[in-house]
């Protein structure tokens, strides 16, 4: 079985940059489809609920930070499932591999559960507290309520995706995903113009399809030929391995954690300048993360390069991960940033036609896909400690970083500059000081060095 998943996985033998390129590129192309099918819903309401619309895309886009603080806080979990079993293929530990699988898959259901339960209680408190106009709050509320309770589903998705990253596969998420992409944007058609439902439609048909993505995810670990292989009679929680995912983890899950509440504080000073912004910025926000999904795409193939090496005990191979993921980054977000910044308005125009609206989300475009550049740099070296087991300081470091001075600036320079560009200047300041940070950490921990002189 181990020689199985060797021959299957070949990230610790032959050259790497064609395989970074192969395991990263299904991985981008995921979260853009994710991130396409997901602005499917601001487009339909944006375009096809008459006067309603910008209210509905200002509902949607309201619950964009708040739903990024959830799912990425139990995606941060998910890297300790990332790096656990890639560490394992590179010791050729099938053993622990199928303990990882089936323990990683009870707690996305369980956290899943518990998250959704929650989240219909703090619902209307949670959303009223964000300073959404009056037209758009109800709807807001609907909208997250809906999607909270699709949870379970939408987490055991990831934690699927992420089994299949630790093996180095990111083929089939990615297959998995247009299919249930595709009848993503179907049952959103079918819901606002054949039912006439808004924002309750969409967020059912977002749900509907990830249940879809997961049960295909699920079905291709049973039939997997590899120790990843998911048996029915396995499923529990091993206790050592949910303590070195968790530790892994947890450390990344505070971290978006923490992010995304930074970013919630930002989301309320955008909504504070009225619907017409917080519609444009919504809009706006579908467009700059494709340039995210780029950069992030590197720095989880780094992370398991890096992990499945260290596993190898292929220290110089770690070594070359980082380097390559760096330049191949540097090349491909350079090409999307140019690409947004050329087309940008023109990609807004697909969720409206008001031009006041495609003025000011191009304003967004135009600082934060500029500012992922520094992204990359953070994200891909963060993903090499992490595929050393080193999560909680580049963690502590980006929190302390970008969430400090998020908060400052919101609470401090936008009282006195009141206005949108001052929101987006926030940006790559942040992201350029976390940057340089998580550059000291790293000459400072320079793991594969320190490793090898053992």
């Amino acid at each position: 079985m181990g020689t199985k998943t060797l021959n299957k996985n070949s990230m610790i033998e032959g050259s790497l940059w064609n395989k970074i390129l192969g395991f990263a590129f299904p991985l981008a192309l995921t979260g853009i489809l994710q991130q396409m099918f997901s602005a499917a819903d601001l487009a339909v309401v944006g375009n096809f609920t008459e006067d309603l619309g910008e209210a509905c895309m200002a509902a949607v886009g309201a619950n964009t930070p708040i739903m990024s603080f959830i799912i990425n806080g139990f995606l941060g979990i998910s890297l300790g499932t990332n790096v656990i079993i890639a560490n394992a293929v590179g010791r050729k530990d099938d053993k622990t591999i199928r303990k990882a699988v089936h323990t990683s898959l009870v707690v996305a259901v369980i956290c899943g559960i518990i998250t959704a339960l929650i989240g219909q209680l703090i619902a209307e408190p949670l959303l009223r507290a964000q300073n959404i106009s009056d037209e758009a709050v109800e709807m807001a509320i609907i909208y997250f309520r809906i999607y909270v309770g699709g949870l379970p589903v939408i987490l055991l998705y990831n934690f699927e995706a992420a089994i299949f990253r630790g093996i180095g596969n990111t083929k089939l998420p990615f297959i998995a995903l247009v299919i249930s992409g595709v009848i993503n944007v179907i049952l959103n058609l079918i819901f606002v113009l054949v039912f006439h439902r808004n924002v309750d439609g969409v967020a059912a048909a977002t749900v509907i399809s990830n249940l879809i993505s997961s049960v295909i995810l699920i079905v291709c670990l049973k039939k997997t030929k590899t120790a990843a292989k998911f048996d029915v009679k396995k499923i529990g929680i091993d206790g050592a391995v949910l303590k070195r995912i968790m530790k892994i983890g947890i450390p990344a899950s505070l971290q978006a954690c923490v992010f995304s509440a930074a970013n919630i504080i930002i989301q309320s000073a955008i909504n504070s300048l009225g619907t017409v912004v917080a519609a444009a910025s919504s809009a706006a926000f579908n467009i700059e993360i494709f340039s995210y999904y780029v950069l992030n795409s590197f720095g989880q193939a780094c992370t398991t390069f890096t992990g499945q090496n260290y596993g190898a005990w292929k220290l110089d191979r770690c070594k070359k991960s980082l380097k390559l993921c760096m330049l191949e980054g540097i090349i491909i977000e350079g090409l999307m940033v140019t690409m947004l910044l050329l087309c940008g308005k023109s990609m807004i125009g697909i969720f409206t036609s008001n031009p006041e609206l495609i003025e000011i989300g191009y304003i967004r475009v135009l600082f934060i896909t500029t500012a992922h550049l520094f992204s990359l740099f953070y994200d891909v070296m963060s993903g090499y400690m992490r595929g050393f087991g080193i999560s909680l300081s580049p963690a502590l470091v980006t929190m302390c970083v970008i969430c400090g001075i998020r908060i400052f600036w919101i609470y401090v320079i936008f009282e006195r500059f009141h206005s949108f560009t001052t929101i987006m200047a926030v940006y790559p300041i942040s992201l350029g000081v976390n940057a340089l940070a998580i550059l000291i950490l790293l000459l400072i921990k320079r793991p594969a060095k320190r490793l090898e002189s053992k």
